[in-house]
C-alpha cells in the first residue's frame, strides 16, 4: 500500500507524519518541486503546470492515493490534478480548518499567507465554515519561507509579527498553511498570555490523512508492523530529505522510521 504527498517544498511534512502515525506499514512518496518553488508567486496557470509535474512524477509510482499537501496548489491546481489522475488515483486537497476552529463561535484567527490573506478563496471558507465566530485574518509574511529554510531566527520573527496582529483574546487560531504545522510548538509560545486560556491551534495534516485513507477503504492501525518505505521525488528526481526537512520532529521521525526500515 502506498501513498503519495506534494508540495512545492516541505509543507507536505506534517500530513506525511500524520499518514505515517496512523498506518506505520504505508510507503510514502513525498514529491516536492525545490527547482520551481516557491510556488505562492507564479501565475494560477504556472502554478498548476508545475504541480501538474509534480503530481505525475509521484503518479509514476502507482501511489492508491495523493494527497496534495499544500493550501495554494488545492486552491489553484486541484481541478486539474483530479482531472489529470482520477479515477485511477484519488486526490485530496488541503483546506484550512476554519470549520473546527469555528465550532462554538468566539474569536478566532487565520494565519495565512500575504497572498492568501483577504482573498476571495479565504473569505468564502469564512463565510461558509465560521458562522457566529468573529474571525480576524492574520498575514504571515516570510513564514512559509522561514520554515521551508529552517531560518529558527526568521521563524521567530515572522511568528511575533502574527502574534502581534492576533487579538489577545483569541481562543483559536486556524494554521492556513501547511508550513505552519511544522512550528506549532513557536507558534503556541508566542501567542501564550497568562490571563487567558490557552489558544487551541487547528491544523490540518490528521484530517487529510484520515480523508485519504477513507478514500482507498483503509482503516487506520497505528499499531501496524513499522515497514513503510519513503520515496523522495525532488522535481522528478529521486533523492532524500533535504536538511531542512530533518530540524523538524516531521522530518526527523520520517527520517528515523526510514532508516529503521
Amino acid at each position: 500500500m502506498k501513498i503519495a504527498l506534494m508540495d512545492s517544498g516541505i509543507g507536505l511534512l506534517p500530513a506525511a507524519a500524520a499518514v505515517r502515525a496512523m498506518r506505520p506499514d504505508v510507503d510514502l512518496v513525498l514529491s516536492s518541486d525545490p527547482d520551481g518553488m516557491p510556488w505562492g508567486p507564479r501565475t494560477s496557470e504556472d502554478l498548476t503546470r508545475r504541480a501538474l509535474a509534480v503530481a505525475r512524477a509521484a503518479a509514476a509510482h502507482a501511489p492508491a492515493a495523493l494527497i496534495v499537501g499544500c493550501n495554494t496548489a488545492t486552491v489553484h491546481a486541484l481541478p486539474a490534478l483530479r482531472a489529470a489522475l482520477e479515477p485511477h488515483i484519488p486526490v485530496i486537497g488541503t483546506v484550512p480548518a476554519v470549520k473546527p476552529a469555528a465550532v462554538g463561535g468566539g474569536k478566532i484567527a487565520i494565519w495565512a499567507t500575504p497572498a492568501t490573506t483577504g482573498s476571495p478563496y479565504q473569505r468564502g471558507l469564512i463565510r461558509d465554515f465560521a458562522d457566529g465566530a468573529e474571525v480576524t485574518e492574520v498575514p504571515c509574511p516570510g513564514l512559509a519561507d522561514a520554515v521551508e529554510h529552517g531560518d529558527a531566527d526568521a521563524v521567530r520573527r515572522a511568528v511575533a509579527a502574527a502574534a502581534a496582529l492576533t487579538p489577545v483574546d483569541v481562543r483559536a487560531v486556524v494554521l492556513g498553511c501547511t508550513h505552519y504545522e511544522l512550528v506549532a510548538d513557536v507558534i503556541r509560545d508566542a501567542l501564550h498570555r497568562t490571563e487567558h486560556p490557552p489558544v487551541v491551534l487547528h491544523g490540518s495534516a490528521g484530517a487529510v490523512a484520515a480523508q485519504a485513507l477513507r478514500r482507498i477503504g483503509v482503516a487506520a492501525d497505528p499499531a501496524a508492523a513499522p515497514t513503510g518505505g519513503l520515496t523522495v521525488l525532488l522535481s522528478g528526481r529521486t533523492g532524500e530529505l533535504p536538511p531542512a526537512a530533518l530540524g523538524y520532529t516531521e522530518g526527523r521521525l520520517l527520517g528515523a522510521a526510514t532508516a529503521a526500515h
